[in-house]
């Protein structure tokens, strides 16, 4: 049996534990998880750095099982987890009996910090590989949880004789710029003019002319790599004053790409390799980029676990940097309802697992929202550890219908969440600095009024200058506040020698 064969076997074991696998209860009774949150994709050079604190991201997923009588963790990682960032996001539970949980949780980390995904640095090691099979008392009630899902992670499944939670690496098509466009077009969503599977500048072009002949009064248009995320692959082109072809291919070699550490040419010469998308660049006087979050259960149930106002930044606006949850209740529903046409395509294609569904709307002359998808994200994303920390610390659940998140006394819960909490004087603070801040107040988490900011990231903040945190309150605007009530403190801390 080819390893192809053999993972398809594996996933089949999804149908036995998924009546525990909830977005409240993601794991319970004996069930092991072994978290591997591997990157196995390309990312730009300058986030290498930040890698062994990405991998740190999932620490709230262990608070989940720990809420439950005997669920197991392994948690995977390049680099040692230091032992008091372990100690912070225990303590965040009250009540908890430290002996038990250290019981159930089993780290093993490989000590490589060299910017390779995790998984792929597992699998080159006999002994890491055995140490996690060691650590799982019953294969038939384990699972990974990864990050995203690639031909590592299924070999990685295949080696250890157990499923991941997350869709084939074979129906990856469906996750790239590509694949999104042909879904959305095949399934009615409403979506951006534009041209799919364009690799070069003649292509870019034939497209652009595409889109001026349904909607000559486009200024601009995006160009995105098929394979590329948080808006990194994405590049701007002014067609505005192009008065024909030649002018429009000297536009598109003269693009403004929204990583400012790539030129025209390298991004010309990734399209070439990747290929990629060419659309309209929707804008407004009223404008915003939500998303969905969904998953697939193995029986093809779907089921919306949240939506996102993604907060976005980077030279033109288009980079992913956090997110505010839930989404404005002006338009969740509609983009939930055009999720839902997605997500039911998704299932029937065979996926399983998280994944995300961006959208951007805009508000019409009438007052209305108008909602167009913009790309689907077959994967965990930057929206996915804010969710699971939120119901670790508050053991709440969202409301699909309602588009409301409530504790267990019903109460309202709000968010802002970020991975870019950066300032030049950041890195001037170490992660035992930002531990001791986050273990008074006013940036201690609040176990009784489950309020306050639960942070992550925090082997970052030397490194690269940056944390990440996730700050709950009662209102949108409340946990605005503590937002920027976290980030004055961290400043004038890092400022005041």
């Amino acid at each position: 049996m080819d390893d192809a064969a053999t993972f398809q076997q594996l996933q089949s074991k999804l149908h036995d534990i998924w009546e525990t696998m909830s977005p409240r209860s993601l794991l319970a009774d004996d069930r092991t998880a072994v978290i591997v949150h591997s990157i196995s994709f390309a990312v730009p050079e300058h986030l290498y750095p930040v890698f062994p604190a990405y991998e740190e991201r999932f620490l709230f997923f262990v608070l989940s099982v720990l809420r439950q009588t005997s669920g197991r963790v392994v948690y995977v990682t390049s680099q040692p987890i230091r032992p008091r960032l372990i100690d912070y996001f225990l303590s965040m539970v009250p009540g908890v009996n430290l002996d038990d949980v250290r019981a159930r949780l089993t780290f093993v980390s490989i000590s490589d910090g060299t910017p390779r995904p995790l998984t792929e640095k597992i699998l080159a090691r006999p002994h890491v590989l055995e140490r996690i099979r060691r650590a799982i008392p019953n294969v038939d009630r384990a699972m990974i949880f990864p990050f995203n899902v690639s031909r590592l992670e299924m070999e990685l499944a295949v080696q250890l004789g157990i499923p991941v939670y997350g869709p084939d690496p074979s129906l990856d098509r469906w996750g790239t710029k590509t694949g999104s466009r042909i879904i959305f077009a095949e399934e009615g969503v409403p979506h951006a003019l534009g041209v799919e599977s364009v690799t070069t500048v003649n292509d870019v072009v034939a497209g652009i002319e595409r889109i001026l002949e349904r909607s000559p009064k486009v200024q601009k248009v995006i160009i995105k790599l098929d394979r590329s995320v948080s808006g990194l692959g994405n590049a701007t082109v002014d067609v505005g004053r192009a008065a024909n072809r030649d002018d429009l291919a000297v536009a598109v070699r003269s693009l403004a790409p929204e990583d400012s550490k790539t030129d025209p040419s390298t991004y010309l010469a990734e399209l070439r390799e990747g290929g990629g998308i060419v659309e309209e660049l929707i804008s407004g006087n009223q404008f915003r980029s939500p998303s969905v979050q969904m998953r697939i259960s193995p029986g093809r149930d779907v089921e919306i676990v949240s939506t996102h106002d993604q907060v976005l930044g980077g030279p033109t606006g288009q980079m992913f940097l956090g997110c505010r949850f839930p989404a404005d209740r002006a338009y969740s529903q509609v983009i939930s309802q055009e999720a839902m046409k997605v997500g039911y395509r998704l299932a029937r294609e065979g996926v399983i697992g998280r994944y995300g569904i961006d959208f951007v709307v805009t508000r019409t002359r009438k007052g209305a929202w108008d909602a167009r998808a913009v790309e689907i994200n077959l994967r965990n994303g930057g929206t996915t550890h804010p969710t699971l920390t939120l119901i670790a610390l508050t053991d709440g659940s969202y409301e699909p219908d309602t588009g409301r998140f409530l504790t267990p006394d019903g109460e309202e819960r709000h968010y802002m969440a970020t991975d870019h909490l950066e300032h030049p004087a950041f890195s001037r603070l170490t992660p035992d600095d930002l531990l001791d801040l986050a273990a008074t107040p006013p940036l201690k988490w609040d176990a009784d009024s489950l309020t306050g900011p639960a942070f992550h990231l925090v082997s970052a903040i030397a490194v690269a200058g940056l944390a990440g945190v996730t700050a709950i309150a009662e209102s949108r605007q409340a946990a605005d506040r503590l937002y920027r009530m976290v980030n004055r403190e961290l400043i004038r801390e890092a400022t005041r020698w």
